[in-house]
């Protein structure tokens, strides 16, 4: 498949990357300092471009079957990254007729309902110290979910270094019943590289935990 995927600079960006093309797509990757992106590849085109200058995005999507969205922060400051640019993705998807959007937001967003008693604790206390960035993503997911595109969310926990085992479980719709709080970014660029072929994720949120 044809794919792009914004955020590839990060640390689970830079994992997506590779399992994409692991797996035999055609990647094109959209950054903001293409010379960070420190991978090469006969399948891999790296083109400069911000989700927060939509004129940058201009035909990005000519062509393309699907779109990753990996997008994050390094800082606690108050921040439109993530909604701000979903929505100028998502524009730009939608003037290009794609329709397949793989999106990464977080555990925490989960609702308090779905949460054990000392999860509450915890989601409590990471709100109160990420909140710019969870109340940013959680707008995020807002305009996902209101639009007409075949989106999948995928909301991990705790992520580590921790090399690619394919030992991971995953839930739809609902949180994780039994899992150890955290997994690998490597596991989780294979979770959400495997979503391209899981019908069952369409308009859906997983959930991801080893």
């Amino acid at each position: 498949m044809r794919l792009v995927i914004f955020g590839a600079t990060g640390k689970t960006g830079i994992q997506l990357v590779k399992q994409l093309l692991i797996d035999g797509h055609k990647v094109t990757a959209i950054v903001r300092q293409p010379d960070q992106l420190e991978l090469t590849d006969k399948h891999l085109e790296i083109q400069k471009g911000d989700v927060l200058n939509p004129a940058t995005l201009q035909n990005v999507m000519v062509g393309k079957d699907a779109v990753f969205s990996v997008l994050g922060v390094n800082h606690r400051k108050p921040t439109t990254v993530y909604s701000e640019g979903i929505e100028n993705i998502m524009k730009e998807m939608k003037r290009n007729d794609v329709k397949r959007l793989i999106c990464l937001s977080a555990e925490t967003l989960k609702s308090k309902q779905e949460a054990s008693i000392g999860e509450r604790i915890l989601l409590t206390v990471l709100w109160k110290i990420f909140f710019n960035l969870y109340d940013d993503m959680k707008r995020m997911e807002e305009k996902i979910y209101q639009s007409e595109l075949d989106w999948t969310i995928v909301r991990p926990p705790r992520l580590t270094d921790g090399l690619q085992t394919g030992k991971y479980k995953i839930a739809i719709n609902q949180s994780m019943p039994k899992g150890k709080g955290y997994t690998s970014r490597a596991n989780l660029a294979e979770c959400l590289a495997s979503q391209l072929n899981n019908p069952d994720s369409l308009r859906s949120i997983i959930y991801i935990s080893n």
